[in-house]
C-alpha cells in the first residue's frame, strides 16, 4: 500500500468540497430528445460553424433558469439564514484540464449567460477548453491558491466565497458538468449552486412519437437542487422547462446559418 499527500494541483477541489458540505441535495433526471439539436448542428456545420450539445444546453438552461428566479438564488448565513436572488444567470462550467502534469477539474464562469447568444457561449467554451491552464490568466487565482499551505489555502477559499458577491464570482449561479464524451448515461453532482446540471452521453434510443416507436438521439439530463432553497415541485418545473427548451431550441438566422426547422415555441 502506498500513501501520498494530496497533490497541490487538487487542493482547490478539496477546499470547494469542504465548503459545500452544508448543502442538502436532491436529484432529478429526465431524457432529452436531441434530434433538434443534431439538426441544428448539421445545418451550422455546412456553413463552417460548430456548436456543441453542451453549449446549446447551457444557453437553453440559463434562459430557463432566468424564468425561475426562486431557483436562481442561494442561501447565505447560518444563525440568520437569508436567500439572495440573482438578476442574471452566471454558469459555472467544469473543465477537464491538465495542470503541471496532473489531471484536474477546473471551472470557468460564463457571465450573463441568459442574455448571451449561442456563438458567444460556444466561443467562451472553446477558449477555456483549448487554453493552457498553466498559463491562462483566468486560472491564476487557482494557481496561487494551490501554492499556499493547506490550512491557509482553505481559510482563504472560505473567506473568498463567504460573501454573496464572492460566491457568485467563483461558483456562478448555475453549475454545469458534462461527461458526454465518455459512455456515461447519468452524472449526478453538486456544483456549489442551488441548481446543478449533469449531462450524459447522447445515444440512439427508442422513443414514441405520434404513437409510433422511432429511434432518436437521446441525452440523460440530471438536475441536483439544494432543498434548503427550493422544493421539489419548483425544481421539477425547471427541469421540464430546460428539457423543452433544449428539444425545441431555435437558432436565429444569423451568420448565414438557417434554422433547420420551423420554430415550435422553444427558446428564442
Amino acid at each position: 500500500m502506498t500513501i501520498r499527500p494530496l497533490v497541490r494541483q487538487r487542493r482547490h477541489t478539496f477546499y470547494f468540497l469542504r465548503t459545500i458540505r452544508g448543502f442538502a441535495p436532491v436529484f432529478l433526471d429526465t431524457d432529452v430528445d436531441m434530434s433538434r439539436v443534431q439538426e441544428l448542428r448539421e445545418a451550422a456545420r455546412e456553413s463552417g460553424r460548430r456548436y456543441s450539445p453542451v453549449a446549446v444546453t447551457i444557453l437553453a438552461a440559463a434562459r430557463a433558469l432566468a424564468a425561475h428566479p426562486r431557483a436562481n438564488a442561494a442561501l447565505h448565513g447560518v444563525l440568520r439564514p437569508r436567500i439572495e436572488t440573482y438578476d442574471r444567470v452566471d454558469v459555472k462550467v467544469a473543465l477537464d484540464k491538465t495542470l503541471d502534469g496532473e489531471r484536474v477539474v477546473l471551472s470557468a464562469v460564463l457571465r450573463d449567460a441568459d442574455v448571451a447568444d449561442l456563438d458567444e457561449i460556444q466561443a467562451k467554451l472553446g477558449h477555456y477548453r483549448g487554453g493552457d491552464a498553466g498559463q491562462m490568466p483566468e486560472f491564476a487565482p487557482v494557481r496561487r491558491l494551490q501554492r499556499l499551505p493547506t490550512l491557509l489555502g482553505s481559510l482563504l477559499f472560505r473567506r473568498t466565497v463567504r460573501p454573496p458577491a464572492g460566491r457568485r464570482r467563483v461558483m456562478g449561479t448555475l453549475a454545469v458538468s458534462s461527461l458526454s464524451h465518455r459512455p456515461v448515461n447519468g452524472f449526478h453532482s453538486v456544483g456549489g449552486t442551488t441548481i446543478t446540471l449533469g449531462l450524459g452521453q447522447i445515444t440512439d434510443r427508442p422513443v414514441v412519437r405520434d404513437g409510433r416507436v422511432v429511434i432518436a438521439p437521446v441525452m440523460r439530463l440530471n438536475l441536483a437542487f439544494d432543498h434548503r432553497v427550493v422544493d421539489g415541485a419548483e425544481a421539477a418545473d425547471l427541469l421540464a422547462d430546460i428539457k423543452l427548451a433544449v428539444e425545441e431550441f431555435r437558432l436565429p438566422v444569423v451568420h448565414g446559418v438557417p434554422d433547420p426547422a420551423e420554430p415550435r415555441g422553444g427558446v428564442r
